[in-house]
């Protein structure tokens, strides 16, 4: 194993809509990320879960090259992130969306979207990408005759199959995987996860997998990194986070996360109102929904700290046992 991280991350910021001022009024930004650092090992599954608004969208967007930073480093395998050589840069990253019918060009059959990464990305001539567009679709199990097909005529997981052979076509070293099963049913989503695990396997894949659903991050990644109001409340090994929750919103997210026999009823903290993301608290971000909230944790921002083994929490007054 290389002790060189496959990504890397260091004090990654991104605002949106900062002006100067008009007229006379100055405009704050939308602070989406605020401050993220983490390191991914080569093979590794890092999940990134958190609610709606925390910033894993617009985290996995700059990781890919599809919002440039506002401030802050990505490296991956030990080198800065430089997109001005998209072949290159194609060629170690690449997305897989959300939605797998939107993200797929309607007007472009299989063998056209499979074909653009292995003309662009790799120069290959018409013989070399037949046998290579056969071997995608035997990857992620579609019948050749998909190629002559377009995006309609494919249900929502085969759908999402063609997403993740266009991502491959690429040959990267890395994928970001953008909540790529939740617009499928729950028995398609369980295909689809076991096809993102062989493939990891037999290709020696690293995942990002952004979700909002534990019970997800649990079964598919290594360690688990939790994002709150655009900054990192939690990081480390997935099992010990969710069995054991070293920052109060990382228990509030397992608290309110569905289970068989549990009425569904949000804990209090749930319903609180995020804060302003043009004008955020000068203390912990958190401390407007957390019962165990005081002056420190009003007053100063916690930094990311170890806790323990691989474990790292944003919490003046982390959970114990």
């Amino acid at each position: 194993m290389t002790s060189i991280p496959a990504l890397k991350v260091e004090d990654l910021r991104k605002t949106f809509g900062d002006r100067a001022p008009l007229l006379g009024r100055a405009r704050a930004g939308v602070q989406a990320v605020r401050g993220v650092s983490f390191a991914v090992a080569p093979g590794e599954t890092l999940a990134i879960v958190g609610e709606s608004g925390s910033g894993k969208s617009t985290l996995a967007r700059m990781l890919v090259g599809l919002l440039p930073p506002t401030a802050g480093r990505i490296e991956i395998e030990g080198r800065a992130l430089d997109t001005a050589d998209p072949a290159r840069f194609g060629r170690l990253i690449q997305y897989v969306f959300q939605d797998p019918a939107g993200s797929l060009n309607p007007r472009r059959s299989v063998r056209r979207i499979l074909e653009t990464p292995l003309k662009l990305l790799h120069r290959m001539p018409r013989a070399a990408r037949e046998k290579r567009l056969a071997e995608l679709l035997a990857a992620v199990s579609l019948p050749a005759d998909a190629l002559d097909r377009y995006p309609h005529e494919f249900s929502g997981g085969q759908a999402q199959r063609i997403g993740i052979a266009r991502a491959l076509a690429a040959d990267p070293r890395i994928l970001v995987l953008d909540e790529p099963v939740s617009a499928l049913d729950v028995s398609v989503q369980a295909q689809v996860l076991n096809l993102l695990a062989d493939l990891q396997r037999r290709m020696g894949l690293t995942y990002l997998f952004i979700t909002h659903d534990l019970a997800v991050a649990e079964a598919v990644s290594d360690r688990v990194m939790v994002l709150y109001f655009g900054a990192v409340a939690e990081l480390g090994p997935a099992r010990e986070v969710f069995a054991s929750p070293a920052h109060p919103y990382t228990k509030l997210l397992a608290d309110s996360a569905p289970v068989v026999g549990r009425a569904l009823r949000a804990p209090e903290a749930a319903e609180a109102e995020l804060p302003d993301p043009r004008h955020p608290p000068a203390g912990c971000a958190f401390a407007g929904r957390c019962p165990r909230a005081d002056a420190l944790c009003r007053a100063q921002e916690p930094p990311l700290e170890e806790i323990g083994d691989d474990r790292l929490a944003a919490c003046h007054h982390p959970l114990r046992e």
